[in-house]
């Protein structure tokens, strides 16, 4: 099997700015597994790599969707494994990295998403009744997830309204849990799984100063230009955390030192969800403490489980 090397880890741990030294000294090239980064125009609101940095080597899916696009883990799943293949192909290692935990499942655990086609009825019923509930909404539709099938409410970040209808269409549907549908087949890679991480206090003081420097770089600006463009807050896109708070000072609602206090909030607990997904996979992963383990340490690592030793 040809190998892929997977380098996972919560948000603000440093696996950006890793990644970019480990594919410059093995002659890697990088496959994001962050659905946050697909979307063009959302940039400082991710955290997307510079330009500079996506000049130093090769990036594949940043920048591959409008933000009103839908891209479903099945889609992501087809195109990560196109990518991967072709730069193997290259005779290049790729790198799969991100934090996005089910997008590195579904291609290092070959998972067969349900087959049940969407249907958009059933969505705008759901939709409505999110709404209807106001900004408790998106909420209530994952408290009822849980009651149906605790096991997929339990991966699906509450925030993510689309996943949440996804799975409750399935279920719907079907008459089936969604969690009971999902279907695996065998890697087709040779998996080197890399885990960065940090203190949790450090992660937290990380992540305050990167909303910092959001805020200096212009995240308000990014969002308002992208309601300018006629882009609904409402998009799944759009529900990434920061946006909506930036929405709600444009539109008044909130100060910006708000905003900030509730980024910082549930940033934490989004970190706090990373850990506890990847700790599952522990056996797998060789973990690493970013900024202590040397970049050359990961690559001799790297290279010595390429060469099967």
């Amino acid at each position: 099997m040809k190998p892929l090397i997977v380098i996972v880890g919560p948000t603000a741990a440093g696996k950006t700015e890793t990644a970019i030294h480990l594919a410059e000294r093995l002659d890697a090239e990088i496959v994001s597994a962050d659905s946050r980064l697909f979307y063009r125009g959302m940039d400082i609101g991710t955290a997307k790599p510079t330009p500079a940095e996506m000049a130093r080597v090769p990036h594949h899916l940043i920048d591959v969707a409008n933000p009103d696009e839908t891209w479903s883990l099945a889609v992501f799943q087809q195109k990560a494994c196109l990518a991967i293949d072709d730069i193997l192909a290259r005779g290049k290692l790729p790198l799969l990295v991100g934090g996005t935990g089910q997008y590195i499942r579904a291609v290092t655990q070959g998972w067969l998403p349900p087959e049940v086609k969407p249907d958009e009825r059933l969505r705008d019923v759901l939709e409505k009744l999110k709404e209807e509930r106001g900004e408790d909404g998106i909420y209530w539709l994952h408290e009822s997830l849980k009651t149906l099938d605790s096991a997929a409410a339990e991966k699906i970040d509450p925030r993510n309204a689309r996943r949440t209808i996804r799975a409750l269409e399935v279920i719907f549907t079907t008459g089936k849990r969604f969690s009971e549908q999902r279907g695996m087949s065998k890697s087709p890679y040779q998996l080197i799984q890399i885990g960065l991480n940090r203190p949790r206090e450090e992660l937290y003081q990380r992540v305050d100063a990167r909303i910092e420097i959001m805020f200096e770089s212009g995240f308000l600006q990014e969002t308002e230009k992208l309601l300018k463009a006629g882009y609904s807050p409402n998009l799944p896109s759009m529900s990434g955390i920061g946006y909506r708070e930036c929405v709600s000072v444009l539109q008044g609602q909130i100060t910006l030192e708000e905003a900030k206090i509730q980024m910082r909030r549930i940033t934490r607990i989004f970190v706090r969800r990373q850990s506890n997904w990847f700790r599952a996979d522990d056996p797998q992963i060789r973990w690493f403490q970013a900024g202590k383990a040397p970049v050359d340490e990961i690559a001799a690592y790297i290279r010595e489980k390429v060469a099967g030793r």
